[in-house]
Protein backbone atom coordinates (compact mmCIF):
# COMPACT_ATOMS: atom_id res chain seq x y z
CA UNK A 1 0.00 0.00 0.00
CA UNK A 2 1.13 2.98 -1.03
CA UNK A 3 0.48 6.83 0.17
CA UNK A 4 0.87 10.08 -2.43
CA UNK A 5 -0.11 13.52 -1.36
CA UNK A 6 -1.71 15.64 -3.48
CA UNK A 7 -1.05 19.24 -3.10
CA UNK A 8 -2.34 21.80 -5.61
CA UNK A 9 -0.59 24.17 -3.82
CA UNK A 10 2.75 24.92 -1.72
CA UNK A 11 1.46 27.03 1.15
CA UNK A 12 0.39 23.71 3.22
CA UNK A 13 3.93 22.82 3.35
CA UNK A 14 5.10 25.07 5.96
CA UNK A 15 2.15 23.62 8.68
CA UNK A 16 3.06 19.88 7.19
CA UNK A 17 -0.04 18.55 6.10
CA UNK A 18 -1.73 17.66 2.59
CA UNK A 19 -4.39 18.60 0.89
CA UNK A 20 -5.53 15.41 0.28
CA UNK A 21 -3.67 11.78 0.74
CA UNK A 22 -4.59 9.27 -2.15
CA UNK A 23 -4.17 5.57 -0.38
CA UNK A 24 -3.45 2.99 -3.31
CA UNK A 25 -4.36 -0.70 -2.85
CA UNK A 26 -5.58 0.04 1.02
CA UNK A 27 -6.49 -3.13 2.69
CA UNK A 28 -6.92 -2.36 5.94
CA UNK A 29 -8.05 1.11 7.77
CA UNK A 30 -8.50 2.19 11.20
CA UNK A 31 -10.51 4.82 12.64
CA UNK A 32 -9.48 6.64 15.84
CA UNK A 33 -11.64 7.98 18.27
CA UNK A 34 -9.77 11.76 19.03
CA UNK A 35 -7.43 11.31 21.58
CA UNK A 36 -6.79 14.23 24.27
CA UNK A 37 -4.67 14.84 26.98
CA UNK A 38 -6.16 12.22 29.13
CA UNK A 39 -4.39 10.08 31.26
CA UNK A 40 -4.25 6.26 32.22
CA UNK A 41 -6.61 6.89 34.81
CA UNK A 42 -9.23 8.42 32.38
CA UNK A 43 -8.51 11.81 33.98
CA UNK A 44 -7.42 15.01 32.29
CA UNK A 45 -3.50 15.68 32.39
CA UNK A 46 -1.43 18.92 32.09
CA UNK A 47 -4.47 20.99 32.45
CA UNK A 48 -4.37 24.56 31.12
CA UNK A 49 -0.49 23.76 29.46
CA UNK A 50 -1.23 23.58 25.55
CA UNK A 51 2.02 22.32 24.75
CA UNK A 52 1.75 19.36 27.03
CA UNK A 53 -1.96 18.11 25.94
CA UNK A 54 -0.83 18.25 22.45
CA UNK A 55 2.29 15.85 22.88
CA UNK A 56 0.16 13.90 25.30
CA UNK A 57 -2.68 13.78 22.49
CA UNK A 58 0.00 12.65 20.44
CA UNK A 59 1.15 10.18 22.44
CA UNK A 60 -2.39 8.93 22.92
CA UNK A 61 -2.61 8.75 19.25
CA UNK A 62 0.59 6.63 18.89
CA UNK A 63 -0.68 3.90 21.85
CA UNK A 64 -4.23 3.42 19.81
CA UNK A 65 -1.84 3.39 16.40
CA UNK A 66 0.03 0.49 17.87
CA UNK A 67 -2.58 -1.10 19.63
CA UNK A 68 -3.88 -1.81 16.46
CA UNK A 69 -0.92 -3.01 14.30
CA UNK A 70 -0.40 0.80 12.55
CA UNK A 71 2.36 3.62 12.72
CA UNK A 72 2.23 7.31 11.78
CA UNK A 73 3.64 5.89 8.33
CA UNK A 74 0.10 4.82 7.84
CA UNK A 75 -2.39 7.87 8.76
CA UNK A 76 -3.48 9.60 6.09
CA UNK A 77 -6.03 12.13 7.64
CA UNK A 78 -5.91 14.17 10.83
CA UNK A 79 -8.20 16.96 12.56
CA UNK A 80 -7.52 19.03 15.12
CA UNK A 81 -10.20 20.29 17.15
CA UNK A 82 -9.06 22.93 19.89
CA UNK A 83 -11.21 25.48 22.32
CA UNK A 84 -8.38 28.37 21.70
CA UNK A 85 -7.01 28.36 18.07
CA UNK A 86 -4.62 31.27 18.92
CA UNK A 87 -2.81 28.98 21.37
CA UNK A 88 -2.96 26.38 19.78
CA UNK A 89 -1.12 27.90 16.29
CA UNK A 90 1.40 29.13 19.46
CA UNK A 91 2.33 25.78 20.26
CA UNK A 92 1.90 24.34 16.65
CA UNK A 93 5.63 23.56 16.33
CA UNK A 94 4.94 20.16 18.96
CA UNK A 95 2.46 18.86 16.23
CA UNK A 96 4.53 19.76 13.34
CA UNK A 97 8.10 18.38 14.69
CA UNK A 98 5.93 15.16 15.44
CA UNK A 99 5.10 14.48 12.36
CA UNK A 100 7.69 15.54 10.62
CA UNK A 101 10.11 13.01 12.13
CA UNK A 102 7.54 10.60 11.17
CA UNK A 103 7.50 12.23 7.40
CA UNK A 104 3.77 12.18 8.26
CA UNK A 105 1.97 14.86 6.31
CA UNK A 106 -1.71 13.98 6.46
CA UNK A 107 -4.67 15.98 5.20
CA UNK A 108 -6.01 17.83 8.08
CA UNK A 109 -8.80 20.15 9.55
CA UNK A 110 -8.50 22.72 12.30
CA UNK A 111 -11.87 23.63 14.23
CA UNK A 112 -12.49 25.49 17.09
CA UNK A 113 -14.84 24.39 19.75
CA UNK A 114 -16.15 25.82 22.39
CA UNK A 115 -15.29 22.94 25.08
CA UNK A 116 -14.60 19.24 24.46
CA UNK A 117 -15.33 16.38 26.78
CA UNK A 118 -13.52 17.70 30.03
CA UNK A 119 -14.11 21.57 30.04
CA UNK A 120 -9.64 21.27 31.03
CA UNK A 121 -9.06 19.80 27.75
CA UNK A 122 -7.93 22.71 25.07
CA UNK A 123 -7.17 20.41 22.21
CA UNK A 124 -8.40 17.05 21.14
CA UNK A 125 -6.83 14.81 17.63
CA UNK A 126 -8.39 12.44 15.39
CA UNK A 127 -6.46 10.30 13.04
CA UNK A 128 -7.56 7.76 10.26
CA UNK A 129 -4.96 5.15 9.10
CA UNK A 130 -4.27 3.44 6.24
CA UNK A 131 -2.29 0.12 4.58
Amino acid sequence: MQHRAINPWSWQDQFGYSQAVRAHNATETLYCAGQTSIGPDGAPVHIGDMAAQIDQALDNIEAVLAGGGFAWEHVVRLDMYTTDVDLFFQHYGVLAERLANANCAPASTLLGVTRLAYPELLVELEVTATR
